[in-house]
């Protein structure tokens, strides 16, 4: 399905069509998965086929809503790793998370979003930080900074002795 908009409207997929799908399910890891019958997949291995026909259409510009919901944490690895490369090949890519530490693995520039407005905007340390998420979320964190294969990474470590409550349910 991802081929469709690079296929005529009489047309079958091309060899070409059949090479960009199966490179899309090898760089997610889920090949294996090619000829099951998607409502036969799990949740997570739904999510990681949606993420590839995304990535077979071969998109300029690459909007994706939690492309990690319902993944474990390796598949949430991949797919940000891939997504990560895709945008280092010039493609333009806006994703929505609600996981802070994904915005510092991949992101160059945040918006953050509380009550349906937009609260902030900048690169992610700017705009990440134990104030606005407490702010956001309503939830004690701490912003630490750790060295990993010799670049500097944030990540948050959220308090749970000292949560608040919920501003919103």
């Amino acid at each position: 399905m991802g081929r469709t908009a690079h296929v005529g409207v009489f047309a079958s997929p091309t060899a070409r069509d059949h090479q960009h799908a199966e490179a899309a399910l090898e760089a997610l890891g889920i090949a294996h998965l090619a000829d099951r019958p998607y409502p036969e997949m799990s949740g997570g291995e739904r999510q990681l086929a949606l993420v590839a026909r995304a990535l077979a259409q071969e998109p300029s510009i690459l909007v994706m809503d939690e492309p990690t919901a319902s993944l474990d944490f390796g598949n949430q690895v991949r797919v940000l790793a891939h997504v990560q490369s895709l945008a280092q090949r010039g493609i333009a890519v806006v994703l929505s998370t609600h996981d802070p530490d994904q915005a510092f693995l991949c992101a160059d520039l945040v918006a953050l979003l509380h009550e349906g407005r937009l609260t902030r905007l900048g690169p992610p340390a700017e705009v990440i930080t134990s104030g606005t998420l407490r702010e956001t979320y309503g939830v004690e964190v701490e912003v630490a900074t750790i060295v990993r294969d010799g670049r500097s990474v944030r990540v948050c470590l959220p308090s749970l002795q000292r949560a608040m409550s919920s501003p919103t349910v």
